[in-house]
């Protein structure tokens, strides 16, 4: 931040000295505009630098363009404003005083706004969608989505690719309420992207394309597939539900062992619609774990405490570290973890095993002596089994200190 700051201030020294903003590295990103704004505003709250200024260059009688359109005095502000007209480059300034505190200059600046071409506001939009998270910010938000509703295809597409998120956001949003992306393609975003808004948006769309009243259209198996062999869980998660919609609820069965719990969910879910119960099926899977290790995990999500807890305490000494992991997490969503019988697997040697070993005991780690836990924290331990043993302790701490108003 303090970075930005110092290039914000170089920026409006050179201003000053005569520079154009467009001539003034540094002063391009939607950040840079806004600290240059904040620099110009504040320049009477910094004595040294009008001394600074006259030693560098003479001040001019009348600010720079740049400047006046960031004067403390909302007239001069309001002055400024008409330069935009002939001055491009001032146009990010002009989004500034959008959102304005001084009414007659914010109005002043959205009429001349809204007198722009379309195509003018496409580079302004990472500065418009920043400067909407304001109290006065969504009227350049509402003229820029507008803009882009009615624009070429191209200009919107192309801010998709924009590094800032809220504006790629904002234009895969048009673009799906557009339909300009085909149902493969947004199938395709929604499995690469590792943005979870576009995830769930783009998985959304692709599915309702092709899959609209129930009925699976010409690409509406290739978009399942992408969806469901994606690496995200979200968007695995959104292909196993729309399995249903395309009536091929068999498909699910496979995604009920599924290394991700709400893809395990959406599966039973689907079964279930189909009259399916896939406590059995959970079963069966658990009988070659190896196979499927995740299914212990989806086992104890479905299972019965009397019935299924002795399966899976047997899997817990499985060979397997993910066996083993995901017994644990059986255990854990069938409520039946035993401290006494967990406790030796803080020295597994699978890290991923000693954390969910941890995460079980945690809500009884009063319970767990405490030189135990001592012992394993202890520099020579392994760092899995050092971590674990502190958050056991920490956690044993909490429990045991007495409730507020204990007398």
């Amino acid at each position: 931040m303090r970075g930005g700051h110092e290039e914000a201030m170089s920026a409006v020294l050179r201003v000053c000295r005569g520079a154009s903003p467009a001539e003034v590295p540094g002063v391009a990103s939607a950040e840079a505009w806004m600290a240059f704004d904040a620099c110009v505003r504040h320049l009477d709250g910094r004595p040294w630098l009008p001394d600074r200024l006259r030693e560098e260059a003479p001040r001019p009688t009348a600010p720079p363009p740049a400047l006046a359109l960031c004067h403390p005095d909302g007239r001069v502000r309001e002055a400024a404003l008409e330069t935009v007209r002939t001055a491009p480059e001032l146009r990010p300034l002009l989004v500034v005083r959008c959102t304005d505190w001084a009414p007659p200059v914010r109005e002043r600046a959205r009429a001349l706004l809204a007198e722009l071409p379309g195509d003018a506001l496409f580079p302004l939009a990472e500065l418009i969608l920043r400067l909407a998270r304001r109290a006065r910010g969504g009227f350049a938000r509402a003229l820029l989505e507008n803009t882009l509703r009615a624009g070429p295809a191209a200009e919107v597409l192309a801010l998709t690719a924009h590094p800032d998120r809220a504006t790629y956001r904002c234009a895969y949003r048009i673009v799906v309420e557009r339909g300009l992306l085909a149902p493969r393609e947004l199938a395709a975003t929604a499995a690469d992207c590792g943005d979870v808004t576009l995830q769930d948006l783009c998985a959304d769309a692709a599915v309702a394309a092709v899959i609209p009243g129930g009925d699976v259209g010409p690409d509406g198996a290739a978009v399942l597939d992408r969806l469901l062999t994606a690496r995200a869980p979200r968007v695995r998660a959104a292909g196993v539900t729309a399995l249903r919609r395309a009536g091929r609820h068999s498909g699910a069965e496979p995604f009920l062992a599924d290394r991700s719990a709400v893809v395990r969910a959406c599966a039973r879910y689907v079964l279930r619609q189909d009259g399916i119960d896939p406590l059995p099926l959970y079963r069966a899977l658990c009988t070659e774990p190896a196979a499927q290790p995740a299914a212990a995990a989806g086992l104890g999500e479905c299972g019965d405490p009397a019935t299924d807890a002795g399966t899976l305490w047997a899997l817990v000494g499985h060979p397997l570290p993910a066996v083993r992991r995901h017994a644990i997490g059986g255990l854990r969503a069938l409520d039946v973890v035993e401290r006494e019988r967990l406790t030796p697997l803080l020295d597994d040697p699978s890290p991923a095993v000693v954390r969910a070993v941890t995460q079980a005991l945690l809500p009884d780690a009063a319970g767990i002596p405490e030189s135990l836990l001592r012992e394993r924290s202890a520099p020579d331990r392994p760092r899995a089994v050092r971590v674990a043993a502190d958050r056991l302790l920490r956690a044993a701490r909490l429990q045991r200190r007495p409730a507020p108003g204990y007398r």
